[in-house]
């Protein structure tokens, strides 16, 4: 069972930027899944940005804004956020998929308020 704890989140000004990580209680591994997630209040769970084996992907919303990166020595994934905006208030989940089987974080909260 992978747990993952998601660390950094806050509130910022528009416009400010935050790194939020995410820390797994075991080795990760270049195969694995690893994902941001987001869920705005009154609004479905939505992919910020995901690794896959071949690729990264990221929502248009957050394209040229957001990074993700993974450093699999540390068992760690990151998203950097840069530029935001009051509409990326969220709990922001990391997500793991290895196999057939997935893990959530608990979730870390941006607000992005002025």
């Amino acid at each position: 069972q992978v747990q993952l704890v998601e660390s950094g989140g806050g509130l910022v000004q528009p416009g400010g930027s935050l790194r939020l990580s995410c820390a797994a209680s075991e080795k990760i591994f270049s195969t694995d899944g690893m994902a941001w997630y987001r869920q705005a209040p009154g609004k479905e769970r939505e992919l910020v940005a995901r690794f896959s084996v071949f690729s990264i992907n990221y929502a248009d919303s957050v394209k040229g804004r957001f990074t993700i990166s993974r450093d699999n020595a540390s068992n760690k994934v990151y998203l950097q956020m840069n530029m935001l905006k009051p509409e990326d208030t969220a709990v922001y989940y990391c997500y793991l998929r290895r196999g057939v089987m997935t893990y959530w974080g608990k979730g870390t909260l941006v607000t992005v308020s002025s």
